[in-house]
């Protein structure tokens, strides 16, 4: 119940070598670093010409820079870009105002990264994803396909698997993420506040995790209300609901509902 297959579905992930000889599915959280190693190749540094500050809107496409002769496009849902009157297919879009603070970073196909973004290496962008006005990626985070790292939202040794979603205000520290979606406000605590590692105590078996930082591991399908909190080492099987203004703490079972008093109203939703 403690694997990564009870948590995500991984065949479509570009991240699921993580997961290889793991017996437990916070055991990845220690291979990130290692992963950039091995299997990232930067592709930003041709736009950053040595800069953090991005000082003109820009356009990253099989593997070149434009830097004119194209158009915006916001009128959408989703910007696109335009060159000689038609959508340039696969083109991501790095928006004037947001900092590449340096080389180890990679951003993948039609993908976005909005005003005032911060992001600083290695960290991995897949395709399709947005990182939106105020978002804050502090390194060694890989954010799949699909996702939104959202405004004033801040994450940091993480994995975002694919289909992940944190729009608004969130933190995500030292965490790993499936096809979720984060409500507003959402803190996923990664540091306990004695000085020890995080220690897990699930149907009373004890398991060391050797984690000073561990914050939550959220699997497919689960939802999180506004101001939701999990506290350091939370694990969040499948299809989870946390209400709004709700603490988790602990190991949930799959189709578990979180509410706010949680000793009293945990109860199975199926």
């Amino acid at each position: 119940m403690l694997r990564a297959e009870d948590f995500f579905e991984l065949e479509a992930s570009p991240f699921k070598l993580l997961f290889t000889d793991t017996e437990y599915v916070w055991e990845a959280l220690g291979k990130v670093k290692g992963f950039f190693e091995t299997q990232i190749v930067p592709n930003t540094a041709i736009a950053r010409k040595g800069k953090s500050l991005i000082e003109k809107d820009l356009v990253l496409c099989n593997g070149e820079v434009i830097e004119r002769g194209f158009e915006i496009d916001t009128s959408g849902k989703k910007a696109v870009v335009k060159k000689d009157g038609m959508v340039l297919e696969g083109a991501s879009i790095i928006f004037a105002g947001c900092y590449l603070m340096d080389d180890q970073i990679y951003i993948g196909k039609n993908t976005i990264i909005e005003p005032t973004a911060l992001i600083k290496g290695p960290s991995y962008i897949g395709d399709n994803s947005e990182v939106r006005h105020g978002a804050y990626i502090r390194g060694n985070v890989l954010v799949g396909d699909d996702c939104v790292v959202g405004h004033a939202t801040e994450i940091k040794s993480s994995v975002m698997l694919g289909g992940s979603k944190a729009g608004h205000f969130a933190y995500i520290g030292d965490s790993i993420l499936g096809k979720v979606n984060l409500g507003a406000g959402t803190k996923l605590a990664n540091l306990k506040m004695v000085d020890s590692p995080v220690v897990l105590s699930i149907d009373n078996v004890v398991y060391e995790t050797g984690l000073r930082k561990f914050g939550a591991i959220v699997g497919d399908g689960v939802e999180t209300g506004c101001n939701s909190v999990t506290a350091p080492g939370t694990l969040l099987s499948k299809n989870v609901l946390l209400y709004p203004n709700g603490t988790a703490r602990g190991y949930y079972p799959q189709d578990t509902l979180i509410k706010i008093r949680q000793d009293q109203d945990c109860q199975n939703i199926r």
